[in-house]
């Protein structure tokens, strides 16, 4: 394994060692595998570039760090700065850890790049199908929500801040977010990937409503 990377893989694991089970080094190592995969099956984009900015996304998760977006860009930067990464290559993976969030689905200034849409594809695909299930209702857990609450209606978020404050019921977050991810992948093999991780959230969502209201 490259130096760089192993230096990398350590930093992370140690600095998310008591992060929430959805967001910790488990999260970012499943996005470093699907991004490498992904780059794989595309043949494109530069892979030091993917593999750095997949392991550093989510160094400080806004939902956990009181809102601030921008405090994981800053945090990758001076870690690798101390690795001496090269300028250029330091400003691409910034930005493309400071635009890879969904962020409620707003319109955002992202970066035109193969690497952004990479590691934006397996950072999006972690969210859905088993897993991103999985994710969705540890968080809410961790956030002591209600897996349901058929009352309660779906939100439409003026911002991110109110996004990341949102109280939903779990199941809501699946219509406010993870269903609309299918179709704002970037790449073919991210694509073909959603489709199928799509539809099991679908079949998954289609159990849970006859068993919470059996007839």
């Amino acid at each position: 394994m490259d130096h760089l990377i192993k230096q990398t893989i350590d930093f992370v694991r140690k600095t998310l060692a008591d992060a929430e089970g959805g967001h910790d080094w488990y999260h970012i190592e499943r996005v470093w595998k699907t991004a490498r995969f992904i780059q794989e099956k595309e043949g494109a984009g530069d892979l030091l570039t993917i593999e750095l900015a997949a392991l550093l996304h989510d160094i400080s998760d806004a939902k956990f760090n009181g809102g601030d977006d921008e405090m994981g860009s800053r945090m990758a930067v001076v870690f690798l700065e101390k690795q001496g990464i090269d300028p250029g290559r330091l400003e691409h993976i910034q930005s493309i850890i400071k635009h890879v969030s969904f962020k409620g689905g707003f319109p955002q200034d992202q970066i035109n790049s193969i690497e952004f849409q990479i590691v934006q594809d397996a950072d999006r695909l972690d969210a859905i199908g088993a897993i991103g299930i999985a994710r969705a209702f540890n968080y809410g857990g961790f956030k002591n929500r209600p897996l349901h609450d058929p009352d309660k209606a779906l939100q439409e978020y003026k911002d991110s801040k109110a996004y990341h404050k949102s109280d939903a019921p779990t199941i809501n977050h699946f219509y406010e977010k993870l269903l609309k991810l299918k179709e704002l992948m970037n790449t073919e093999s991210g694509k073909r990937m959603a489709r199928e991780r799509h539809q099991y959230m679908l079949d998954f969502l289609d159990q849970f409503y006859r068993e919470w209201d059996p007839k």
